[in-house]
């Protein structure tokens, strides 16, 4: 039986809940976009969830490139030194420029691959215009990206709550203008979302420069650095625990993403259906996220102060809370499953379809809780390629693969559309969840080996 340790609990879920706030905050912001679009029309919604595909993919793994600052600094922070946190953060700043500028020559040529999808010409131009307008965001959005790992690192988890608040109060409003064509705007549908995420990732990024600027939590990293070169060896240690971070995030987001893309030759409602299923699953997975994001943050403190027993006891207990967690979220959605459809469309067909499809979500909660804290707990040791090569097989061959069969062939069972691919993302996900325990578990050992 895993030890559960009060004080680890405490310590955790303190770290974790303006963790929550802020992730489901943004994650809300999704939400309010999915919603406000679906009330303009049905295509909209489906727009946002074919550009999602792409955009999601591009953001989330840039994202995880640069998380790597967060247990670089949080073992630095550990161990009581200082200099080390403002050096890398420049250096991952740096970084993070430099990806923006690569992506956002990558976003002019979108329309590549989505010409070669078979789709109504409507949809497809919404979509193209929300990933153009969305684009301009990206530099905002890794400055952003930087500075919420760095504060994270030293443990201060408030900043980016106070942060998603800005982006939330800016998006509602810019939604509202630039979908229904407010204040002399015109009226773009679920193209409009597309400018009001990029005002919102400039908004959170001005506001937590300020924050930055004022915080006491960070009145001893406000000093010049020895150097401002850029120095490439360190630049290189970010992108090496980085990228296994980066590729893990996309081909998790890929699984998700890519599934309206395959599934858009079934038509709006098809696609309307299993945004809205995924759409819920991506707010409430905020939750074992951010449990996982807070033992990250624990476990490079307890990494730089060599505190093993602590840091065994840290991991497990996360695990416990995270299983106790996603008990409590399967049973809510399976009870609440027709509401929650119902809260994103007035169409009857919609509502049916995603409630289906929300009875699945049910049962990969479990498996995804214990995945995603166990990869961030191996994330603030270091540790993440193995965390790459498991979840590669276990999310695109095990997971879309088998959710492909299912869901657009009669090889196995007459093809099942959107159903068939959420039974794949059960499989990948109960794999994932297995083999990552594994290797905590193995990671922990040896640790404890080299300890003596």
């Amino acid at each position: 039986m895993l030890p559960f340790s009060r004080f680890e609990a405490r310590t955790i879920l303190k770290l974790s809940g303006p963790i929550v706030l802020a992730q489901l905050t943004q994650t809300l912001m999704y939400f309010v976009d999915t919603v406000m679009a679906g009330r303009y029309s049905a295509v909209d919604m489906a727009a946002i969830a074919v550009a999602s595909g792409l955009w999601f993919p591009v953001v989330m793994t840039m994202q995880g490139l640069l998380l790597a600052l967060t247990p670089i600094v949080a073992q630095y922070y550990g161990s009581k030194q200082t200099k080390p946190v403002t050096h890398f953060t420049l250096q991952a700043m740096y970084l993070a420029m430099a990806l923006a500028a690569a992506l956002f020559i990558v976003m002019l040529y979108v329309h590549v691959p989505i010409d070669l999808l078979n789709m109504d010409e409507t949809l497809r131009q919404k979509s193209l215009d929300y990933l153009y307008y969305v684009s301009f965001g990206l530099f905002p959005a890794a400055g952003y990206m930087v500075l919420r790992s760095m504060f994270e690192g030293i443990g201060n988890t408030k900043a980016s709550m106070w942060i998603s608040f800005v982006g939330i109060l800016v998006n509602i409003p810019a939604n509202y203008i630039f979908i229904y064509g407010k204040l002399g705007m015109p009226a773009l549908g679920g193209a409009g979302c597309g400018i009001a995420t990029a005002l919102v990732f400039l908004a959170m990024f001005v506001a937590i420069l300020i924050y930055g600027w004022f915080s006491r939590t960070t009145k001893r990293y406000r000093t010049h650095p020895a150097s401002y070169r850029v120095h490439l060896k360190d630049i290189w240690q970010i992108v090496c625990i980085g990228t296994p971070i980066a590729f893990s995030i996309f081909f998790e987001v890929t699984l998700f993403a890519c599934i309206p893309l395959a599934i858009v030759h079934l038509g709006p409602i098809m696609v309307a259906g299993h945004q809205i299923a995924q759409n819920y699953s991506g707010i409430v997975f905020m939750l074992p996220l951010s449990l996982g994001m807070a033992t990250t943050i624990r476990v490079g403190h307890l990494v730089g102060q060599q505190s093993l027993t602590e840091l065994k006891k840290a991991v497990s207990t996360a695990i416990i809370l995270a299983v106790m967690m996603s008990f409590v979220i399967a049973s809510l959605t399976f009870i609440l499953r027709g509401s929650i459809a119902a809260l994103y469309s007035p169409e009857p067909t919609v509502i049916a379809l995603a409630a289906s499809l929300l009875i699945l979500a049910c049962f990969y909660q479990v498996s995804d809780a214990i995945q995603v804290v166990s990869a961030c707990a191996l994330r603030g040791m270091k540790v993440t390629k193995p965390v790459f090569f498991i979840t590669f097989i276990a999310y695109w061959p095990i997971g879309f693969g088998l959710g492909a069969v299912l869901g657009l062939t009669n090889w196995l069972v007459p093809a099942m559309g959107a159903h068939g691919f959420w039974i794949g993302i059960i499989a990948g996900l109960s794999v994932a969840a297995v083999l990552l325990a594994i290797i905590l578990k193995r990671t922990l050992l040896k640790l404890e080996l080299q300890a003596g």
